[in-house]
């Protein structure tokens, strides 16, 4: 199958908008962050869905008010957070594949659930490779984030897309409703008393507006005793809790490295669930054994 260069132009996004894909494997040694999506299921989803491999790259939508109009014929897919989504004026879906036309305008409006939606695209989005990754990421790639004006390049067979299927493929937005976050004990956690041990687990936590794709810092304090560590390797998921009682949970653009104590290491099928929180959100972490 021939396929041509196409493009997509950004009318209008947020800020947080991002090409993700599933990011820098094997440059942690070099302090490179990861950089793969927030939430890799949805992310995984929509390349399954559109034929691709699975490293396609997808745009990361993390506020309302996106709009992007696709110069040549093509199909894309969404997964994540339930939205409103408006193609070409007609309101669709915010999960599926939807064949897209010559000029077709898709505009994302209010997220109903969830904070983070992906918009996958045929062939993946065409962007340059930085250490073999089209992963935006801060001193890596060009830029940090998509802004209105850029013209993302794509393929194009020049054919209107038609979905040869009978049924539909529903993605279940249940997850985004969870509260529970399964977590592991981290290196540090036997230093906690067992008091401060039980009060982690057992309550609740809020989502405070310092929220971005490095990191989720939790409202309520916790005050503690712990002092910092030497400096040492986190992840994706690694909670941190510093000596003024703020606790950090890390996500796909953090650092590789950190000097305060990793309590907590989340169960990597639940970073998505956190991932996916609103500030004001109310979460509770469930130790695995």
């Amino acid at each position: 199958m021939i396929k041509d260069p196409a493009s997509a132009s950004i009318l209008k996004t947020g800020p947080g908008t991002k090409i993700r894909d599933l990011g820098r494997i094997g440059f942690a040694e070099y302090g490179i962050a990861q950089a793969g999506p927030l939430d890799q299921s949805a992310y995984l989803w929509v390349n399954h869905l559109l034929r691709n491999h699975q490293n396609e790259a997808v745009l990361e939508i993390t506020q309302p008010g996106f709009s992007i109009r696709f110069d040549a014929p093509t199909l894309i897919c969404l997964a994540g957070a339930k939205a409103q989504v408006f193609l070409n004026g007609k309101e669709a879906g915010s999960s599926g594949l939807i064949p897209i036309l010559e000029g077709s305008k898709l505009e994302i409006g209010n997220f109903e659930l969830g904070s983070i939606l992906y918009l996958g695209i045929k062939w993946g989005f065409q962007i340059p490779s930085w250490h073999g990754s089209r992963s935006y990421s801060t001193g890596i790639s060009d830029q940090d984030f998509v802004k209105k004006g850029d013209s993302i390049p794509y393929f194009t067979n020049h054919e209107t897309t038609t979905i040869h299927t009978f049924s539909q493929a529903n993605w279940d937005y249940k997850y985004l409703s969870e509260s529970a976050i399964r977590v592991y004990a981290g290196p540090e956690f036997s230093q906690l008393p067992k008091r401060e041990k039980e009060k982690i687990i057992g309550r609740e936590f809020t989502i405070s507006t310092l929220k971005n794709s490095m990191a989720i810092q939790l409202e309520e304090p916790f005050p503690n005793q712990l002092s910092e560590i030497y400096t040492a390797p986190v992840y994706p998921g690694t909670i941190q809790l510093t000596l003024g009682g703020k606790i950090i949970c890390l996500l796909s653009d953090a650092q590789v490295t950190g000097g305060y104590p990793r309590i907590l290491q989340i169960h990597e099928d639940d970073i998505r669930i956190l991932a996916q929180k609103r500030s004001g959100n109310r979460i509770k972490f469930k130790l695995l054994k």
